[in-house]
């Protein structure tokens, strides 16, 4: 069986990328700082395993089993989970090749377009929760605040660092969480602060006139006191709400939903729907703080109600399940026509993957024959037991 390793000398490429003269280049400016993260992933990238199914699909099948044996066998190739998942994989891949030719219509099909609606529009809500407006342009909403100045480039340096912070437990909960879940409360917390701005402004703030605060027509709404460190909060809560929510969560959650065979031209659909948004919004923003002013927080605030409805109606979750289990809640035959499975009656299956990985089987496949408790295994294989199995 083949073994995981990287690359010969992954460590001397970056040690070379990270070498004196170079470190010292991008220390001494601020598009060399932005550089120093990419280059980092660069090099960690080459020690990350492939994805099984990727492997599969180049016949590298001794290098996806230890991936499996890595990832779900706990080191053990023998593992009934890791020998169940391969022959899951298998059957997926050869089905795969005896449908290779795919397009971009495959994607517009009736079996599959319902996934594409929820994949693209998944990125699209990402662009619509506002959160350009808190990164791209909090300049101008704490200029309306009143910070000016270096204290203003100091307090929406700190938006950028509840970001990276509060992504930290996604990272370490985001399968326990779910999916449906986490988008659903984190586009209702979202909607509460962006409400919670747009009220303060509204009863609190005075118009600026059309040059703006400072000089800045797009600060076009000023507001002071009390009130004003209420807007402050209210945006950093909003970077805390979507940080740990639909940041990560738009990037997993499309791939979840489709078949290998149209995983990359789905994702790439999505991404450029997000791209698409995210130039719009560039352009759309400025203008609306200078023509409907504080109402721009309304119009966010009712796109991430929006969202929460949609998610709720139509995101099926995925957290847990096998690519196989996913098509299944797309093409139930006792579900919705056209829809499958009904999203809000989907559950999160981390622990039953934990169980099955941990134990060999799944609870599902226990069986009594005989007066003995039969466990179903890969393929033709029972265990047999008595009634404590």
């Amino acid at each position: 069986m083949g073994t995981l390793s990287p690359p010969p000398g992954p460590k001397s490429h970056f040690h070379a990328l990270l070498s004196p003269p170079l470190l010292t280049l991008l220390l001494s400016s601020r598009q060399g700082l932005q550089m120093i993260p990419a280059i980092c992933l660069f090099g960690a990238m080459f020690f990350l395993p492939e994805s099984p199914r990727w492997l599969a699909r180049k016949d590298r099948w001794e290098d996806a089993h230890a991936v499996l044996t890595l990832v779900h066998g706990k080191g053990d190739p023998d593992s009934p989970f890791v020998r169940r998942e391969l022959e899951e994989i298998r059957a997926m891949v050869e089905f795969e090749r005896q449908n290779a030719d795919i397009t971009y219509l495959e994607l517009l099909k009736p079996h599959m377009i319902n996934r594409t609606h929820i994949g693209v529009f998944t990125q699209i809500w990402s662009q619509l929760t506002g959160m350009n407006v808190m990164m791209y342009y909090i300049t101008y909403v704490f200029l309306m605040a009143g910070i000016r100045g270096n204290a203003n480039l100091v307090a929406s340096s700190i938006q950028y660092v509840i970001n990276v912070a509060m992504t930290v437990p996604a990272l370490l909960f985001i399968d326990r969480w779910g999916r449906r879940p986490t988008l659903l409360v984190g586009a209702l917390l979202m909607m509460t602060f962006l409400f919670a701005n747009a009220g303060i402004l509204a009863s609190y703030g005075t118009y600026a006139g059309p040059s703006g605060v400072a000089n800045t027509p797009a600060a076009s709404w000023e507001v002071s006191g009390p009130p004003s460190k209420a807007v402050i909060a209210c945006s950093y809560l909003f970077v805390a709400s979507y940080a740990p929510t639909w940041g990560p969560v738009s990037w997993i959650y499309p791939p979840e939903l489709f078949p290998l065979r149209v995983r990359g031209k789905a994702v790439a659909l999505a991404t450029s729907a997000n791209w698409a948004f995210n130039f719009a919004l560039g352009y759309f923003v400025p203008p609306a703080f200078v023509n409907i002013r504080w109402q721009t927080y309304l119009v966010f605030a009712v796109f991430c109600a929006a969202m929460a409805v949609h998610v709720f109606f139509f995101f099926p979750e995925t957290a847990g399940k096998t690519l196989e289990e996913v098509v299944h809640i797309f093409e139930d035959p006792n579900g919705l026509k056209g829809l499958g499975t009904p999203a809000w009656k989907t559950r999160i299956s981390t622990g039953r993957t934990v169980r099955m990985e941990r134990d060999g089987f799944d609870e599902e496949e226990v069986v009594e024959k005989g007066g003995r408790v039969l466990v179903r295994g890969s393929g033709s294989e029972e265990r047999g037991g008595g009634k404590g199995v």
